[in-house]
């Protein structure tokens, strides 16, 4: 709550001290980050929609637009509101978040967002079921079963996907990857410097190229992030421009992500992923939470964003 009265929305200015904040609370720890990503997510998203007053209670906010086959959730117009009715899937810390922003069907396979009170009677955790994750252990995730509960609509149908800000968030997760994978990296660079495994020879070197190398993933994925924030700021980032920005951004710090594990893991040896829990506390984390870039399907949208633009890109 404190976190999201002081820290900006995306497109609000000051989006790079947005993001900069996600990567340092992800650097730290990559929990801590996606229980508080979404909690900004949800205020932006209420700001970009008009409801200010909405953003302005002091609850915490999860943000539950996933789709699941099988589990639907519907709204319906009910007297002068709507009401929600049906089930929600991956639905993370439901048993311990304030109020969501959720998506629902509205008929003919449209859908809009809606706001809702998670004190309601008629929402109600339905357990972690299948949800064994290595990683992010503890945020657990679920379904959530709803009865007739009381929604306020976030937008008009459709209106969650096509804002501008859906793109800006999700650039907002690749920036807590990127936190991720610094924390990941930190373990090289104590090792470096001798600071972190007492014992530990001076990197020959194979362990100074590794060095190199994971400076090489990351600072070009910062600069990236970087360059992202100061369009989104300047207004370069709306519509098909900001799909392919947030598409871009995303594949390429989520490669380097990538990249950094296994350059420090083929570093440092079998010890840390043995003997250290924290470190593979963070590694799973960081792996599970990457995994929400969708690899080879995203860089197919990507490529399809690009020739829909219709001019060569570099």
């Amino acid at each position: 709550r404190r976190l999201g009265a002081e820290l900006p929305g995306p497109g609000e200015g000051r989006t790079g001290a947005l993001w900069q904040r996600l990567a340092g609370l992800a650097r730290l720890d990559p929990s801590l980050a996606r229980v508080v990503e979404p909690h900004l997510d949800a205020l932006a998203i209420l700001r970009q929609a008009g409801l200010g007053e909405l953003a302005g209670l002091p609850a915490t906010w999860g943000v539950w637009a996933a789709e699941a086959a099988g589990r639907e959730l519907t709204a319906r117009p009910s007297g002068s509101g709507w009401e929600l009715t049906g089930t929600k899937a991956w639905c993370s810390l439901a048993a311990h978040l304030d109020r969501a922003v959720v998506t629902a069907g509205t008929g003919g396979g449209r859908r809009r967002a809606f706001a809702v009170d998670l004190s309601h009677p008629g929402a109600v955790p339905e357990g972690t079921g299948g949800w064994c994750p290595a990683g992010l252990r503890d945020v657990p995730t679920g379904d959530v079963r709803f009865d007739a509960v009381p929604a306020v609509p976030v937008g008009g149908d459709g209106w969650y996907l096509e804002r501008p800000g859906f793109a800006w968030g999700g650039i907002g997760v690749a920036a807590c990857w990127w936190g991720g994978a610094a924390g990941v990296a930190d373990l090289l660079w104590e090792d470096a410097v001798g600071r972190a495994r007492p014992g530990r020879r001076p990197l020959d070197q194979v362990g100074l190229a590794a060095l190199g190398a994971v400076d090489a993933l990351l600072h070009p994925a910062r600069e990236v992030l970087a360059a992202a924030a100061e369009a989104v700021d300047a207004g370069r980032a709306g519509g098909q421009r900001g799909a392919v920005l947030a598409l871009r951004t995303r594949r390429a710090v989520a490669r380097a992500a990538e990249a950094v594990v296994a350059e420090v893991s083929a570093a440092t040896g079998p010890g840390p992923l043995t003997g250290s829990p924290e470190h593979v506390r963070r590694v799973a984390a960081l792996q599970v939470w990457v995994r929400q870039e969708h690899a080879q399907r995203d860089a197919a949208a990507l490529g399809t964003a690009l020739l829909a633009a219709g001019e060569r890109p570099w």
